[in-house]
């Protein structure tokens, strides 16, 4: 019987590993050999593709695969070392690993002990009131932890108080680890994610709390309320169960006295260290984000200073390093598609796909990431999808699209049972639970598709709304970037544009069409242009390279100049152009560039 079971796993082994090793070749070669990719783009992508199978098919062996991954991409030539170093992002790394040793002292501290018991002393309790507190605890713990760390001590509370009361705990921990899901999003520490797109993105702890943290809280309620119809069967038992204990003079759990001081204060400062991260940063004049990595350094090496006898077991057991080195490899391997300008590829076909308008990529995107995430790790869609973000932001306002990509991965963990880390982890307690009833892919899937689709329309429909009151931040542009080769159109983006100075309009060297795109008069050399109600004037600003040469409609006052300047304004594709390059810059402000 051993041997047989042997056989068959070996046979699921190779079986398995064909099916990775063909789709992998399948994407690189069929790549390569239509002339989409060149060869390193190709070995990258075939790399990245198998990479994305092994840990559907293998996510025992996925540190495994990285590693050889990883050791294909540097043999090939499609990676060197010191692009891998820059690609790993280990500041993420390190703000993980002091999260974490964080959230180990909260839990030596008592502090997840005193939530617990503050949600089961709750007066006047009824199944609804228990189940809606609970999933916005589980959220908010997200929040400020992470998601894995809030459903392990929620589960528990939901046990403890399903044991008692002889009730089936499985739909209260269903709703409580899809608010778990949710709450992930709220801030750049309850997910990975959150914190590498950050990073990425350029976004701060105050972006979060401005536009994710609503978001998401308009998004859990609202799908608390269709879980709450959902179960309301089973809210209707919790109460009958409840006031029949509750008549036999019994409690749902003993009080217990927890120290809760400590941890809460620990929780707090280091919530209030990350929150204050960019005026500290621009008072000390540091580059943005970095004292956003280092607080929680700060933090967990002050608490391993005072409990200096848990420190090691902090670093060692806590902080989960087989998943750390596996993120770390990801990256990497993530970032090769931006070395080998693959992302510049999928960010053309995306384009072509959707346009530029944010009403086409927004919805695109979100949908995207949340069905790659439902089955495959979402650490890995955001790694593959924030190069093609940033080569999007160079011609689009880039805010929604990054906010898109963020709830896409968080909540697209709702959709399946392999969808979160926090999913295993809740269903791995759930099997140990004689009085659990068993989930199906099926009936995971009717609860969490609905709780999706509707979560995600309002996320895109917000998106959308509030589209036009976030900020366009300015892309900073060069004479490749804009190129016509590139295929990028650009309307109304905020840029700036390093050139070697600006002379008279020469329609030679930069060639503009008759008519204008804004204000429809016929375009002359050193004509009066209007934007935004002030007179411009048709000039061309070159490069320092030979045949570098862009229009510009410099504001009224402007001198000509050969001097190298930076220029700051608004970039428009000039259509119907045989320019090679083919845009116009609506100057606002021109300055002598930053010496490097």
């Amino acid at each position: 019987m051993s041997e047989e079971s042997s056989s068959i796993s070996v046979k699921y082994f190779v079986s398995r590993f064909l099916i990775l090793l063909a789709v992998s070749l399948t994407v690189g070669l069929g790549g390569f050999f239509s002339h989409a990719l060149e060869s390193h783009q190709a070995v990258a992508c075939a790399v990245f593709i198998g990479l994305i199978m092994g840990t559907l098919f293998f996510w025992k062996f996925r540190l495994a695969l990285a590693f050889l991954g990883l050791a294909v991409l540097i043999f090939t030539g499609s990676l060197d070392i010191p692009h891998f170093v820059q690609s790993s992002s280990l500041e993420v790394i390190l703000f993980l690993v002091g999260m974490m040793v964080i959230v180990g002292a909260l839990r030596d501290l008592g502090f997840f002990t005193w939530i617990v018991q503050l949600i089961v002393e709750m007066p006047n309790l009824s199944g609804m009131k228990f189940i809606t507190v609970t999933s916005v605890a589980s959220a908010l713990l997200a929040c400020a932890v992470d998601e894995v760390t809030s459903i392990i001590f929620i589960s528990t509370l939901i046990f403890q108080v399903c044991d008692r009361l002889k009730l089936n705990p499985t739909p209260y921990i269903l709703i409580a680890v899809l608010a778990t899901n949710i709450g992930s999003s709220g801030t750049m520490m309850g997910n990975p994610v959150g914190i590498y797109i950050g990073t990425k993105g350029g976004l701060t702890f105050g972006d979060f709390m401005l536009w994710s943290f609503p978001i998401m809280l308009v998004s859990l309620f609202a799908v608390i309320a269709l879980l709450l119809f959902i179960f309301r069967k089973d809210l209707k038992k919790f109460d009958e169960s409840l006031q029949n204990r509750l008549a036999q003079g019994l409690s749902l759990a003993p009080r217990v006295k927890v120290p809760y001081k400590p941890g809460l204060i620990l929780l707090v400062c280091t919530v209030c260290a990350i929150a204050s991260h960019h005026p500290t940063e621009e008072l000390l004049g540091l580059p943005k984000n970095t004292v956003l990595i280092v607080a929680p350094l700060v933090c967990s090496g002050i608490v391993m200073i005072i409990k200096q006898n848990r420190a090691r077991y902090y670093i060692e057991r806590e902080v989960d390093w087989w998943t750390l080195i596996f993120f770390m490899l990801l990256f990497a391997v993530a970032g090769t598609l931006e070395y080998t300008e693959v992302d510049k590829v999928m960010a053309s076909g995306f384009s072509k796909i959707c346009g530029t308008s944010p009403y086409e990529l927004v919805p695109f995107i979100f949908f995207t990431s949340a069905v790659g995430s439902a089955f495959v790790d979402n650490v890995i869609f955001v790694a593959a999808f924030c190069p093609v973000i940033e080569q999007l932001s160079l011609s689009v306002k880039d805010f929604p699209l990054w906010w898109a990509l963020l709830f896409g991965a968080c909540f697209g963990g709702n959709i399946t049972m392999i969808g979160s880390t926090a999913n295993i982890v809740a269903l791995g307690m759930l099997e140990k639970r004689p009085s659990a009833s068993h989930v199906t892919f099926m009936k995971w899937l009717a609860v969490g598709l609905p709780a999706t689709l509707l979560s995600g329309v309002i996320v895109v429909g917000t998106l959308l709304l509030l589209e036009p009151s976030m900020a366009d931040r300015p892309a900073d542009l060069n004479f490749a970037k804009v190129e016509k080769s590139t295929g990028r159109e650009f309307c109304n983006k905020l840029a700036t544009f390093e050139v070697a100075g600006v002379r008279a309009y020469d329609e030679n060297s930069a060639s503009v069409p008759d008519q204008s795109l804004i204000t429809g008069s016929a375009i002359e050399g050193g004509a009066d242009l209007m934007f935004g109600d002030k007179p411009h004037t048709l000039a061309t600003a070159y490069g320092k390279n030979e045949g570098e040469a862009i229009a510009v409609a410099l504001p009224e006052g402007f001198e000509l100049t050969d001097s190298p300047l930076t220029l700051t304004g608004t970039m428009y594709t000039v259509p119907e152009t045989e320019a090679k390059y083919p845009v116009l810059l609506v100057v606002k402000e021109a300055k002598a560039p930053k010496t490097k």
